[in-house]
């Protein structure tokens, strides 16, 4: 049965290695056909609002090359030099995209400088916005596809990727109804103002990459529900143990990782104890996706709550 278990376990991960991997190629030829469009949409309007609409897509396309590489890398089997994996190559990926942001954000302030220097009036505006509309649906539907999947397999590439995509994609509606109004207006000066919000939106989402990031390169634990249910977990199947306690966890890309102490008899054998930790283990790896549990057995005298303790058996 548990044979029958574990290749189910890993015919699973391995159907989900090859979804996110294919959700990251998908990503950069997505990427690049989006580029092309708002490049085409920028070379008919000279726009720089549409410029700078499309120097972020340019970032698009560099980071989802790296969230491929990354993805790649996370997903190698633990070798001698990574005995833990290399789950946490996903964050190198969201920390660059994030630096990348920040630097097409400087590059459109550059570009918004030389346009109120030389300002220029706009051609073909609805055409140009047409196209780029279009890009903009595209880019819609796919950071939806990328931020489900990425939460559902906990990819933090994925999910960085699309997170950016989403804000291109509110970026987009925005300069897409600020062009309206200079159109329709007259007002030139709508179209560098615009690239300046575009700047400073995007350096915001770029600080919130960044940090995202770094925040799971720190060996950041699960979230307060998490914790719970991990405890709830543990003590629905430690029956023939005293106690828990010192429960830890931390999260790198996909994996969980849990550690505790399991308080048992002084006088409990090796062999008993090994089968509370296994149906411990089991439990928790049923319920919890990529988890890595190490557990250290104590005997009574390490124990935290006074003996007799009928109660969940966390101290």
């Amino acid at each position: 049965m548990a044979e029958v278990e574990n290749t189910m376990a890993t015919t699973a991960r391995a159907a989900a290695k090859r979804k996110v991997a294919n959700l990251a190629f998908w990503s950069i030829i997505i990427a690049a056909v989006v580029l092309g469009l708002k490049l085409a949409a920028w070379y008919i309007t000279g726009s720089v609002a549409l410029y700078s609409d499309a120097l972020e897509s340019i970032v698009n396309v560099i980071a989802s090359v790296a969230a491929f590489w990354a993805i790649q890398v996370s997903h190698k089997p633990a070798d001698q030099d990574h005995p833990f994996g290399h789950h946490k190559a996903e964050y190198f990926s969201a920390v660059l995209e994030g630096v990348l942001i920040v630097v097409a954000a400087l590059l459109i302030l550059n570009e918004v400088w030389r346009s109120w220097q030389a300002p220029a009036p706009l051609e073909k505006p609805w055409n140009g916005l047409a196209v780029n509309g279009i890009a903009t649906v595209i880019n819609a539907f796919w950071a939806w596809t990328l931020i489900r999947a990425g939460r559902a397999e906990k990819s933090p590439a994925l999910v960085a990727d699309g997170n950016h995509i989403m804000t291109d994609v509110v970026t987009s509606i925005g300069v897409f109804g600020g062009l309206v109004g200079a159109i329709l207006t007259g007002w030139q000066i709508l179209d560098p103002a615009l690239a300046v919000i575009v700047a400073l939106n995007i350096l915001w989402q770029g600080w919130h990459v960044i940090g995202s990031s770094m925040n799971g390169l720190m060996d950041r634990a699960v979230d307060t529900h998490e914790h719970m249910r991990i405890r709830d977990i543990i003590s629905a199947n430690c029956k023939g143990a005293l106690e828990v306690h010192d429960l830890k966890t931390r999260i790198a890309g996909r994996a969980t990782f849990i550690e505790f102490h399991l308080v048992v008899d002084a006088d409990m054998s090796v062999g008993a104890s090994h089968v509370i930790c296994d149906r411990i283990e089991d439990a928790l790896k049923a319920e919890i996706p990529s988890v890595r549990v190490t557990i250290h057995v104590e005997p009574d005298d390490e124990a935290k709550l006074p003996k007799g303790t009928t109660a969940v058996p966390f101290a």
